[in-house]
């Protein structure tokens, strides 16, 4: 451990100058982040207060407006540096994200991937999605329409821990690119990503002041957020998703939500057996099973159960589990006691009652306070607590259908509707499948990463997984107030005065008619 603790060059001095930029009346009181990998003391920072964050909100609002003003061509601009600078510091931020969450470095390298392309991404398309559109008016060339949209003010984002710079700064790039000030607070276990996220956004000149972080419990905070701002993006979970949403809703604001899934992976029985192997080894033990899009549930055809099941299983006991703040492991660990009791919950109570282990089943506490196996479950039954909760974790379940449609049903008798895949010989094939299934994003021969990784097409849940969506035109233009600004020309829309009200009816029947064949005309 001692090699490990050593090996990281973000030290304690480092993590308390990031802290400095958090507002607090009381900078005294603080809140320990514990280091997953380890259970020691990572750091700690400020407990911010309600009044705390209303005097963060202000600051962002006294910036805000200075920041619409400037083109968006400078605000993208600030993305693209930004974009420059995290790929050359990522590994500062890799061992944070790692020693913060436990994750597997391969894994935490995808938050820099996610941050990058959405950096870019907003940073290239930003114009185009804000700029006036003229629209069709109500009497064609003599009504003369634009859409405009307006930053929304100030936008409020609320994460979670498993993804600590992906979740807690990549929502905020769009909202700040439409020129909007955020005020945002990363969960109270993984702060530190997050605030090294907003350093190097000011390096790279975004103004100080505009993106205000806040430390604390979302318990204490929530509400405060909720109450400050014009728009609120939330990813947790579906429980505290209603809560969330219920309060925007008595605020009047909108708001956007990625919540929790009890997602499906579906094997066809033309799927290459190898490709279908890696792949759900990915899907189901990438971040150590803590992934919002992650699967937990495998639909496994009759007539491919044995091959497929006796290599899935052999593949997950030759992972590699470590704490290594390198390349090495295949696997790190879960984030706290609580993740870590979850898991041998729902695998005692599955065992208990009759599930069999095919690989897996026991924490591994010589390599970690937190860590556990990658794990997979058959024989699993309505009555376990597996079969239809979310465990958040490096758990699997196996179930064998006789037919395509029986899995389509199977995969889709569920509350939740986040992230779910197909494993396929024919991708056409694939898509067909897909389209049946109730779920926002689908991947076919991919875990998640296809789906998610494509930034220009919109990523987020149906039923209790979410509403809203991140990404593409959804993911800035929620952030805007859509205005429609009508110039009326020559002659009023409606009856004119000097007219017989049924003579114009008549003569607006025939025009309707008329227009109705007109093509072009919307």
């Amino acid at each position: 451990m001692s090699d490990y603790r050593q090996s990281s060059p973000i030290g304690r001095v480092q993590l308390a100058e990031l802290t400095r930029r958090v507002i607090a009346a009381d900078p005294d009181v603080r809140l320990e982040v514990l280091d997953a990998m380890t259970g020691a003391v990572l750091g700690d920072t400020p407990r911010c207060t309600p009044a705390d964050v209303a005097t963060a909100a202000a600051r962002a609002r006294a910036a805000q407006p200075a920041w619409a003003a400037r083109p968006v061509a400078d605000r993208a601009a600030v993305l693209l540096r930004f974009h420059d600078l995290v790929l050359q510091r990522q590994d500062e931020v890799l061992d944070l994200i790692q020693r913060e969450n436990g994750k597997a470095r391969r894994h935490a390298f995808e938050e820099i991937m996610d941050v990058c392309m959405v950096s870019r991404y907003y940073a290239h398309t930003a114009a185009d999605y804000l700029k006036p559109e003229r629209r069709q008016g109500a009497q064609l060339a003599l009504t003369q329409v634009w859409e405009l949209h307006h930053p929304k003010g100030l936008v409020g984002v609320i994460s979670p821990w498993n993804y600590p710079l992906t979740l807690g700064i990549s929502d905020a790039l769009p909202a700040i690119v439409a020129g909007n000030a955020v005020l945002t607070k990363p969960d109270q276990q993984t702060p530190f990503a997050a605030l090294w996220a907003v350093r190097l956004l000011e390096e790279a000149g975004l103004p100080a002041g505009l993106v205000q972080v806040v430390t604390g419990s979302g318990a204490e905070l929530g509400s405060a957020i909720i109450e400050q701002s014009d728009f609120l993006m939330f990813t947790g979970s579906t429980a505290v998703g209603r809560t969330v949403a219920a309060q925007a809703g008595r605020q009047l604001i909108d708001c956007s939500m990625e919540l929790g899934g009890k997602n499906a992976l579906l094997i066809l029985d033309d799927a290459d057996v190898d490709k279908a192997v890696d792949g759900c080894v990915r899907a189901c033990f990438s971040n150590t099973g803590q992934l919002c899009i992650s699967i937990e549930r495998i639909y496994v055809p009759a007539t491919m159960w044995d091959e497929f099941t006796s290599r899935f299983a052999a593949a997950a006991r030759s992972m590699k589990l470590s704490p290594a703040l390198d390349y090495s492991a295949d696997m790190g660990s879960l984030i706290n006691q609580r993740q870590l009791e979850t898991v041998t919950r729902h695998v005692g109570d599955a065992t208990a009652k009759g599930a069999r282990v095919l690989a897996g089943g026991q924490p591994r506490p010589e390599l970690g306070p937190f860590f556990y196996e990658p794990t997979i479950l058959t024989d699993v039954r309505p009555d376990m607590m597996v079969y239809a909760q979310e465990t958040f974790g490096p758990l699997v379940s196996l179930y064998r259908v006789d037919s395509e449609e029986e899995a389509i049903e199977r995969a889709n008798d569920s509350e939740y509707g986040l992230n779910f895949s197909v494993w396929t010989g024919d991708p056409a094939r694939g898509r067909r499948v897909a389209a049946q299934l109730q779920a926002g994003t689908v991947n076919v021969n991919d875990a998640y990463a296809a789906a998610w990784g494509s930034i220009d097409a919109p990523m987020g849940g149906m039923k209790a997984s979410g509403i809203g969506r991140r990404h593409g035109e959804h993911g800035i233009l929620k952030y805007t107030e859509a205005q429609t600004i009508a110039v009326e020309r020559l002659l009023p829309v409606g009856n004119p005065s000097r007219v017989n009200p049924a003579r114009y009816a008549r003569a607006m029947t025939f025009a309707l008619r008329a227009l109705r064949r007109l093509p072009g005309v919307k």
